[in-house]
């Protein structure tokens, strides 16, 4: 380990002496002048060191010293915590010749030490004030333990739900994907980037990372430019838009060339179209990979291609560290070309702050007072309560009267703790997570008696525990109610989690048909990290709640919402699909010649299952019932000067008070290029007493109806639009205007 015990009055002394001299230096020159009177007094093998992302996991305590006094170390990913962070700056900013500091970096995904749910469930929440809150907290917690830097927001547009980081990302849908990614920059940065409240974004996977090949992570795919221009690229450019730090490349290509080595991914269209002037940073071991994948016959041409790509750090495979001064002084690499990136480095270095005080984050006694402080589990508590989808609700089995006399709480992730954290549980520990059961039994009347059984064991993918069934519905039996807590392990989602089953894996389907028999009511929670196949769960049950992976409260949120004390609102932001055979299936899918819904066999159809999902996108029930009105137009034209104004009554019907969310969506009837039947527009989250009503109103303008054209670049083409306002994309409630482009 590296040593910590250092004089107090020492690093004191030596603190403010640098930090002055820091201060005073930044405050009698801007950054750029800052930034180039440094770069001249580097060396080149201390320029393409700042260029060096390094793993603390595994290192050598003194060779690391010495690296880092040498100034071959730009920044170090997996090192946590005040202590141990401190005592690495101390050495940089010490004992190297230029006391340039480390940039910190992790993945703080969904949060650091409270963990949030999984941005997908998040996502669920259509609430963009609630994902940049969690964002914060995430951000808040990180920088308090020493990080400056996370891998966040992952903004990856993705249809199939067997690929397991689907987890990671905001839905399937560009337009709410591109504001949820906003969001959450804006939640890690807040609005000052040297406030020590706040780290740098890093958004990736740049780009089409998410276009996964039957669900498998890392596959060299390829897609059209119409995909990646209308479908990935939208959430990147509302990261840039709203000032995103950092840029990591993705492991596969577009036009078949490896995104790491792809200079018109990374500089034409990145930096030149998007407008990104941020740190551009491989993903883990990409530049060598380049040889791997065969566009590179050795790691030289490899670090060649990266750099003359854009890239300007390199994130653990040290090529760039062992081989561009060498190339560099060879003349296969000119030294401008490295100042350039070197440029990008220091500038983000600046912007932290870590000129100023590269110690500022360190901070013991901030760190023990933020991390799982009660306001920040309190908050994140809420963003479960708002992620989770209640998918069904037959008769009003929810929600329970906490007074039950007795509930039987039966699954092997009753008690599940870990798998409640999902697989990016960054510092998370399962003894500081909430379980179902536990969340259960601190809502519940002292008078009534909870029952348990696992009913069976998750043994990987094998089917295991089949012999505790019997035992599970002997107890559910005697209950008056059965919650059935179904899902899967934190593992089997996340990275390198493709998987080609979308059923629970083991006898989970099997336990829940056999509970089903006892005639019980039968509530069943789902605690996953993607969309799975749920037509026999759902025939199987009186009600289930997608709670997907819910993080450190989730346990209590489950409970509230179980027992009535929160009335769920969440929408998916993926489709269900009702077959695995369906898949990839999502609700924007273009007009094709041949009818989607029709009955006879020429159709766009499969022969033995239905067309339409599960459960479309924007799908999710309420305790209440929600009226919705006729839709009311302003007028029925429009130009390219104006805006129509498009209403709606929506009542609340039932007992609760409650959030709707109301969306809307347009159809380009006629087009030079096919379109998709409806893309989503607009929302709005609409909250209700009981008996209220209130007008929606949504202003229709023409950036809204604007498509990318045959030339790849926006238009608008008059014509007639068909808008429709809804609980959900499958809603029909329709109403059509004209364009007329004047």
């Amino acid at each position: 380990m590296v040593n910590t015990k250092f004089s107090f009055i020492g690093f004191i002394i030596l603190f403010t002496i640098f930090a002055v001299s820091c201060t005073n230096r930044v405050k009698t020159s801007d950054k750029e002048e800052f930034v180039e009177k440094l770069l001249s007094e580097m060396t080149l093998e201390e320029k393409v060191g700042q260029m060096n992302l390094i793993p603390y996991e595994g290192s050598n305590p003194e060779e690391l010293r010495e690296r880092i006094e040498k100034g071959e170390v730009g920044a170090i990913l997996k090192s946590n915590g005040v202590a141990q962070n401190n005592a690495i700056q101390k050495i940089a900013v010490e004992s190297s010749r230029l006391k340039i500091p480390i940039m910190f970096q992790e993945d703080v995904i969904h949060g650091y030490k409270t963990i949030s749910p999984t941005p997908l469930a998040e996502s669920c929440s259509w609430d963009l004030d609630l994902i940049r809150q969690s964002a914060s907290i995430a951000a808040k917690e990180a920088a308090a333990s020493g990080i400056h830097l996370t891998y966040a927001p992952m903004v990856d547009i993705s249809i199939d739900p067997r690929w397991g980081r689907i987890l990671e990302a905001g839905g399937e849908d560009p337009y709410l994907g591109s504001l949820i990614a906003a969001a959450r920059v804006n939640g890690f940065q807040g609005t000052n980037l040297a406030d020590t409240n706040t780290v740098m974004a890093c958004v990736k996977h740049f780009a089409g990372y998410g276009a996964s090949l039957a669900g498998r992570d890392y596959n060299i795919i390829n897609f059209s430019e119409r995909e990646l221009v209308e479908t990935y690229l939208p959430p990147f450019k509302a990261a840039i838009d709203a000032g995103v730090g950092s840029v990591m490349c993705a492991y596969t290509a577009v036009n078949c060339i490896p995104a790491t080595a792809n200079k018109h991914l990374l500089t034409d269209v990145l930096k030149n179209q998007l407008g990104f002037k941020g740190l551009l940073m491989t993903d883990w071991n990409t530049i060598p990979n380049l040889v791997k994948i065969g566009v590179a016959p050795n790691d030289t041409v490899a670090a060649k291609m990266a750099l003359d790509a854009g890239v300007e750090m390199d994130m653990t495979s040290e090529v760039f560290i062992k081989l561009l001064p060498e190339m560099v002084r060879k003349g296969l690499v000119e030294e401008k070309v490295v100042d350039k990136a070197v440029r990008k480095v220091l500038n983000a270095k600046y912007d932290l702050g870590l000129f100023q005080d590269p110690f500022a984050y360190f901070s013991l006694e901030r760190e023990k007072n933020t991390l799982l402080c009660k306001q920040n589990l309190a908050e994140t508590k809420q963003i479960a309560l708002e992620s989770m989808v209640l998918l069904k609700n037959i008769q009003n089995t929810l929600p329970l009267n906490s007074n039950i006399r007795k509930l039987a709480v039966i699954g092997p992730f009753a008690k599940a703790k870990k798998d409640l954290m999902g697989w990016w549980w960054c510092k998370g520990m399962p003894e500081d997570v909430t379980s179902v059961y536990d969340g259960i039994s601190q809502t519940i009347s002292p008078k009534t008696e909870l029952l348990y059984a696992k009913g069976c064991d998750i043994d990987s993918f094998r089917i295991a525990g089949r012999e505790k069934i019997s035992e599970a519905v002997s107890i559910a039996q005697n209950a008056d109610a059965v919650v059935v807590v179904l899902g899967e392990e934190y593992w089997m989602s996340g990275e390198g989690g493709g998987k080609a089953s979308l059923h629970l894996p083991s006898a989970q389907e099997e336990l829940l048909a056999e509970l089903k028999k006892t005639g019980k009511p039968i509530i069943t929670v789902l605690i996953t990290g993607r969309p799975y196949v749920l037509t026999d769960v759902v025939k199987n049950s009186d009600a289930v709640l997608q709670a997907w992976m819910p993080g450190t409260t989730g346990g209590e949120a489950v409970a509230d919402i179980l027992f009535g004390k929160f009335n769920p609102c969440g929408k998916l932001t993926v489709t269900f699909p009702y077959h695995e055979g369906q898949v990839p299936i999502y609700y924007n899918y273009r007009l094709t010649s041949h009818d989607f819904n029709g009955k006879d066999r020429y159709i766009t159809k499969h022969l033995d299952i239905p067309n339409e999902p599960l459960f479309p996108f924007g799908f999710g029930l309420s305790y209440n019932h929600y009226e919705y009105g006729d839709i009311i137009l302003s007028k029925t034209t429009m130009s390219s000067q104006d805006s129509i104004i498009a209403s709606i009554k929506i009542t609340n019907s039932g007992y609760f008070e409650g959030t709707e969310v109301v969306q809307l969506y347009l159809r380009d009837n006629v087009c030079s290029i096919t379109r998709p039947v409806k893309e989503l527009k607009a929302f709005n989250r609409v909250s209700l007493t009981p008996g209220e009503s209130k007008t929606v109103d949504f202003k229709i303008s023409p950036d809204m109806l604007s498509f990318i054209g045959g030339d790849l670049k926006p238009t608008i083409e008059p014509g007639d639009f068909t808008l429709f306002i809804g609980e959900s994309s499958s809603s029909n409630e329709q109403i059509e205007f004209t364009f007329l482009n004047q």
